[in-house]
């Protein structure tokens, strides 16, 4: 037994919650809430969040380590290998997870390969089924929908809420905080992620991207920012780089007279803005970057390799 399990925290709870579900379920919409600002970005793409996320809650009696997952990823990429791996190790280092799903629909392909790596990477942990969107369904289809995703797994309890209406986000609170052990504050009080302002602006550019560029382009864009610097007059300068493989996927991205790329650069900003609290100036530029989801070197250089 360690010092820390020998200490005595006197009521004080603490543990890592993986968030676990596919893209569109209010996982991102939900953590948001419970850290009071915007640090995830909230999509119906996959593969927005590439990393684990950290959104961390200090209340007086618990601390709760939120840990936003990537979405399962089935390409043959290294980069998806990347990407199955963080959610993994999500699951592997929680004390609890929150499987979210739609409670509007039936349980799809995605939901059940889902359900399938919780089995077989969690062990004992407990599992908590969180039907979301409660706003969206009637009492009788939910009863059937609600069975259905409790047959994917064996889960410890089950928790209605809108992510959206509040409807049920305190009582999952309570159920979360009562369901850790005892332990230790991890990080300061205060603090709410470990993710960087700029790592979190790359996000959301992401995002800004998929959302209006749709089917156009597949999930071969890689946002980095080059300059994230508070100038003078306080206002936030940005410059950042979509990398895309292709020369074609440059033109669509960019848009006839730059009309795409005005339209990303406009949404992106809004949203960095109601991360910040801070006016944005963001400057967007496009390169070609062959191949980037299979070249070991460029993914290593940026992070997303665990090699």
């Amino acid at each position: 037994m360690s010092d820390i399990d020998k200490m005595d925290f006197q009521g004080y709870k603490s543990g890592y919650v993986a968030l676990v579900g596919k893209p569109n379920v209010g996982k991102s919409t939900l953590l948001n809430h419970y850290i009071g600002q915007k640090i995830a970005a909230v999509s119906f793409k996959p593969q927005t969040t590439r990393r684990r996320q950290l959104g961390i809650l200090t209340t007086d009696d618990a601390q709760i380590v939120f840990v936003d997952t990537p979405g399962l990823h089935s390409g043959d990429y290294k980069l998806s290998q990347f990407i199955n791996e963080e959610a993994q190790y999500a699951l592997m280092d929680s004390d609890l997870i929150l499987f979210i799903v739609d409670a509007s629909q039936f349980p799809d392909q995605e939901d059940k390969r889902l359900a399938e790596e919780i089995q077989k990477i969690s062990g004992d942990v407990m599992k908590l089924l969180v039907l979301n969107k409660m706003d969206l369904v009637d009492p009788a289809a939910l009863e059937i929908h609600k069975k259905s995703y409790l047959d994917l797994l064996k889960f410890d309890d089950s928790v209605e809420i809108s992510a959206i209406t509040e409807t049920g986000r305190e009582t999952l609170l309570e159920k979360v905080i009562t369901n850790l052990n005892e332990g230790p504050q991890f990080f300061p009080e205060g603090q709410i992620t470990t993710t960087y302002e700029r790592e979190i602006a790359e996000d959301l550019i992401r995002s800004a991207a998929l959302t209006q560029l749709r089917d156009e382009v597949p999930y071969s864009i890689f946002v980095r920012v080059n300059d994230y610097t508070l100038r003078d007059d306080a206002t936030r300068y940005i410059h950042a780089t979509i990398f895309v493989e292709r020369d074609s996927q440059k033109g669509i991205v960019i848009g006839k007279g730059g009309s795409m790329i005005k339209q990303i650069s406009t949404l992106a900003r809004q949203e960095i803005e109601d991360m910040s609290g801070e006016p944005v100036f963001l400057d967007l530029t496009v390169k070609v970057e062959k191949n980037w989801r299979n070249n070991p070197d460029f993914l290593r250089r940026y992070g997303l390799s665990h090699g």
